[in-house]
């Protein structure tokens, strides 16, 4: 299946697929401990680093979505779908970050909502997973608030959550 994955504008933000234009404000939000501490990459050193991280979800099955403040254009994060399973259970694996100065605000809640629904509606994922370090608190805690049920048992240390289509509660229309 191929699919177009379109701006998705909510009430603060404006997500938009990552491009190599984007590279240099990819460059600095991945440059910060704070934004990759709880994932499986290194900081960035450098804008080259950013771009293959661009590549990387570029040729990956699923999209990246650059989290873009409304009120000022800046990047503060990114989401979106990776390993994107289609066939008989289709499921993808659901990723996001945000600038430490944007936490507690409720913004990465706002943003997956929707990007939840696209992922159910347009996508025709049957589930989607996450997986989470231990200590990301902050990452369990609003998978929890979007209704993911979480694993019992640990891999690699990692706790797996995952969301059916049938405990998904719609916001609505995605507003493109």
């Amino acid at each position: 299946m191929s699919i177009i994955f379109p701006d998705i504008v909510t009430d603060r933000l404006k997500l938009v697929v990552l491009t190599l234009d984007d590279s240099e404000s990819v460059f600095r939000h991945f440059s910060s401990e704070d934004v990759t501490r709880f994932m499986d990459i290194s900081p960035c050193k450098d804008r080259d680093e950013a771009e293959d991280i661009i590549r990387f979800h570029l040729e990956d099955t699923g999209c990246r979505w650059g989290i873009f403040s409304k009120s000022d254009a800046k990047l503060i994060g990114t989401c979106g779908f990776h390993c994107w399973a289609q066939g008989e259970q289709p499921r993808a694996e659901i990723g996001f970050d945000l600038a430490r100065e944007y936490w507690g605000r409720g913004l990465m809640q706002e943003a997956l909502k929707p990007v939840i629904d696209f992922g159910f509606k347009e996508m025709s994922l049957d589930f989607i997973e996450a997986t989470v370090e231990q200590d990301n608190k902050r990452s369990i805690s609003l998978l929890r608030k979007l209704n993911f049920e979480r694993e019992t048992e640990l891999r690699d240390q990692l706790i797996y959550f995952f969301l059916l289509r049938e405990h998904w509660r719609s916001e609505g229309k995605i507003e493109r």
